[in-house]
This record gives structure tokens, sequence and C-alpha cells, in this order.
């Protein structure tokens, strides 16, 4: 029986205005399916135009201008909904989802289906399972003691894969996406056992567990900083305080 890892996945990744998952809007999205390792992905390209300015600090990671995108970029609301849909295909399908701190694009995504089209992931969700992996999560839970960063690019330097075109939605949906099948495989003992489902599961938990850690962290450094410990989809706030 082939190995989670070693069969199909589904990426998905995002680039951004900023990174307020409540105001910040997406400006690209990919979404990228690999069948089998080594096999050619196929890839899912959007560009948007997100109706508001893109600040400099923003399109100084992804290059991406205000003029180019309103020159080049779709409305938001037919993007989210094809996007979506596409997510819940692949789900559908059995495909595992890939997602690089998942609380984040995920989130982002909830939040733009709700502003343009009167809709949630949940509801996209509610009969079709979604199962993510998320690198992150999965790297510091399997190699806690583990020194440095571990952002994408640490990922990638770490197991060794390759990242060309950082901060590209495509590039680094692909990329998450071989980092998630070289840690299958380093813990291989630990992973070839469990399912994409039971995997979901757990994430959930081992997240929350790093989330609580982070948060000592930041209190012992006499920061105020609040780590929230939801995953892989921050809960929608209450009207009076979004």
């Amino acid at each position: 029986m082939t190995c989670w890892y070693e069969g199909p996945l589904t990426a998905f990744d995002t680039e951004t205005t900023g990174v307020d998952v409540e105001t910040d809007r997406i400006v690209s999205a990919a979404v990228v399916v690999q069948d089998a390792p080594g096999s050619r992905p196929r890839v899912r390209r959007w560009l948007v135009n997100p109706g508001v300015p893109v600040p400099e600090a923003a399109t100084a990671v992804h290059g991406l201008t205000d003029e180019h995108l309103r020159r080049s970029g779709r409305w938001p609301s037919p993007v989210m909904d094809e996007i979506v849909r596409e997510l819940a295909e692949q789900s559908a399908a059995g495909r595992p989802l890939v997602v690089m701190n998942a609380p984040f694009d995920l989130t982002l995504l909830d939040r733009e289906l709700r502003r343009h089209r009167a809709s949630s992931l949940d509801h996209w969700f509610e009969s079709v399972p979604l199962r993510v992996l998320d690198p992150r999560v999965l790297d510091k839970y399997l190699d806690r003691y583990r020194k440095g960063r571990r952002t994408l690019t640490d990922l990638c330097a770490h197991y060794e894969v390759e990242l060309q075109g950082a901060h590209e939605a495509a590039a680094d949906a692909l990329a998450s996406l071989e980092v998630v099948r070289a840690i299958g495989r380093r813990f291989a003992t630990r992973m070839e056992r469990l399912s994409p489902a039971e995997l979901h599961t757990l994430q959930g938990g081992w997240h929350a567990a790093q989330a609580r850690g982070l948060q000592a962290w930041f209190a012992r450094s006499g920061s105020e900083e609040l780590v929230d410990q939801s995953w892989p989809l921050r809960p929608e706030l209450p009207a009076e305080a979004a």
C-alpha cells in the first residue's frame, strides 16, 4: 500500500496585501496537484485585483504592483469561487491538501469568501472531508528541538528541497508539497501508519501545544502578543471585534 507521502497531493498558496488575515486581501493564488513523487505537477494560477491599494512592503515581497494587478488581475468574487471549488474538488478526489502555515492562507481565503461571496470555507467542506498537511506544524512536532527558524525557505534548505522563485504562489505551493514528502520520508517510522485524516486531527492538537509554548515564551519576554491556537482555520471574529 502506498504511503500518503508517496501518493497524490494537492498544495495551495497565496500572496497577499499583508499579514492580517482579517483585513488583508489575496492578490495571487495557486493550486498545484502532483499524482506521485517526480511526476509533472499540474498548476492553476489566479491573479487578483484586490480593490484596495497594495502596500509597498507587500510589493517588495512578491513583486505585484497596483498597476499590474489593475491591468491583469481579475475581480475577487469569481476568483474566490473558483479557488474554493478547486480545493473542494481535489479534496473530494481524496487528495490531501498541503498548506504551509495553514491558519494564514485558509483563514484569508475564508474571509475573502465571506467578503465577496457571502459564503465560508466551512460551507464548502460540510460534506467533503478537509485533510490538511501543514509542513510547519509537522516539522515543529517531529523535530521540535532543532534550533532556528522554520519559514518555507528554511524548511526547503533543511530538507534539501529546491525553491525557485520564492514568494510566487505556485513556486511556494510546489515547494511546500515537496517538503511534506521529504518530512514523511525522513520520519517514515512515525508517519507511514497514519492516514491524512488522522494527521489532520493530530495536527490540531500539535499546533495548539506549539502555540501555547510560544505564548509562554512571549510572556516571559514581556510581550503581550497573542498566539492563536486554532488550526487549520481561525474562527470568525464577532462583528464588534472584526
